[in-house]
C-alpha cells in the first residue's frame, strides 16, 4: 500500500472576514503526481504558503511523512522543496553560487556534481558563473528546477514551474520530472495554468474553487464531467439513411453540411454507432472524435462554478 508523503485535514485560512482557504483535506502518495488546480483567486497560493510554513493556518492539520508541520518544520523542510517560475534568488552573484548557497542550507554534500548534471540536462550549464540578474525569466526558472531537485526531496511542490519557459524546454522539463518520479520516487503537488501539462504527468487533479475543493479525480474522469464525446463523421452517399439512424437510437446531433454529420454522446458508444452506421450500409469517408479536456473543466466551472463538475 502506498504511503502518503502528504496529508492535508481541515486546512483553513481566513484574512479578517474573508476566508481564503475553507476547510479542505487532501493527501500525496509517495511517488504520486498530484495536480492542484483553480481559476486565479481559488485558493492555491494560499494554501501552497501554508503547506510550506511561510503562512500559519486558521485551523486544520498539515502532516509531511506523518511529522506535523508545526512541530517539525526544519527536519520537514530538509526533505521537500518548493519551485516557482516566478521566485527569485540572489541577484548579485553567480547561479554557481546561488545553487551553493541552497546545497548547504539542505546540507547537500555532492552538490557541484548534482548542480552540473541537472544544469546541462536543463539547458543551462553555460550559465553557471553568470550573474543572476542577468538571466532571462526562462534561464531563471531553469535554475530554480535545479534548485528543487538538487537535495533529492521526497516531495516536491511545484507551482507553475513551466511559466515563460519556450515549448521546447517545456517537454524537457516535464521528461526530467516524469523521470525523477521513476528513478527517485520523488512525490509532487502540481499547479499549471498549462492543462496539457497537467494531463501529460498527473495521476490525481484536485480543483479548488473559491477556497473549497469541488472535485477530485483523473484528468481524464474530470473531463467527462463536463460535457459529452462529438463524432464527427464524413460519409459518401444518401443523408436518409444517416439521419434514420441517429434518430430512432435519439442521439442528439446535428449536421454540418449534407455529408458530415456531429453526434454527442458518451465515449463508450462511439464503437456501437459505427458499427451500426456500417450496418446500414453508410460509407464512412472519415471519422473525428473530440473529446472533452481540463481546457473545457476550466471553461464549465467559469461558466457554471461548483455545480459544473457536481456528479449526481
Amino acid at each position: 500500500m502506498t504511503k502518503n508523503v502528504l496529508e492535508v485535514s481541515g486546512l483553513t485560512k481566513q484574512f479578517g472576514g474573508f476566508i481564503a482557504v475553507n476547510n479542505i483535506s487532501f493527501s500525496v502518495g509517495e511517488g504520486e503526481i498530484v495536480g492542484f488546480l483553480g481559476p486565479n483567486g481559488a485558493g492555491k497560493t494560499t494554501t501552497i504558503q501554508m503547506l510550506l510554513a511561510l503562512t500559519k493556518s486558521t485551523s486544520g492539520t498539515i502532516k509531511f511523512f506523518g511529522l506535523d508541520i508545526d512541530h517539525h518544520r526544519e527536519e520537514i523542510l530538509e526533505r521537500i522543496n518548493f519551485v516557482s517560475a516566478y521566485s527569485e534568488m540572489q541577484n548579485r552573484v553567480t547561479v554557481r553560487e546561488n545553487l551553493q548557497i541552497f546545497s548547504g542550507l539542505y546540507e547537500v554534500s555532492d552538490w557541484k556534481q548534482k548542480a552540473e548534471s541537472l544544469a546541462n540536462t536543463l539547458g543551462i550549464a553555460k550559465k553557471m558563473d553568470t550573474l543572476y540578474w542577468r538571466l532571462s525569466s526562462g534561464e531563471k526558472a531553469r535554475v530554480n528546477l535545479v534548485k528543487a531537485f538538487i537535495n533529492d526531496p521526497e516531495l516536491i511542490l511545484m507551482d507553475e514551474p513551466t511559466a515563460s519557459l519556450d515549448p521546447e524546454v517545456v517537454n524537457t522539463v516535464i521528461d526530467l520530472v516524469v523521470d525523477m518520479r521513476k528513478r527517485k520516487h520523488v512525490a509532487i503537488l502540481y499547479t499549471s495554468h498549462n492543462m496539457g501539462e497537467v494531463s501529460r504527468l498527473c495521476d490525481q487533479v484536485i480543483f479548488l474553487y473559491h477556497g473549497k475543493i469541488i472535485a477530485t479525480d483523473t484528468p481524464l474522469g474530470l473531463s467527462r464531467r463536463v460535457g459529452a464525446t462529438t463524432l464527427r463523421l464524413t460519409f459518401d452517399g444518401d443523408i436518409k439513411p444517416v439521419e434514420d439512424y441517429v434518430r430512432e437510437n435519439t442521439y442528439p446531433h446535428k449536421f454540418v453540411n449534407p455529408h458530415v454529420i456531429e453526434i454527442h454522446l458518451e465515449e463508450a458508444l462511439v464503437p456501437k454507432v459505427l458499427f451500426g452506421l456500417g450496418k446500414i450500409h453508410v460509407w464512412i469517408t472519415d471519422i473525428e472524435v473530440e473529446k472533452p479536456d481540463l481546457e473545457d473543466v476550466f471553461l464549465a466551472v467559469a461558466k457554471g462554478g461548483a455545480r459544473a463538475l457536481a456528479t449526481d
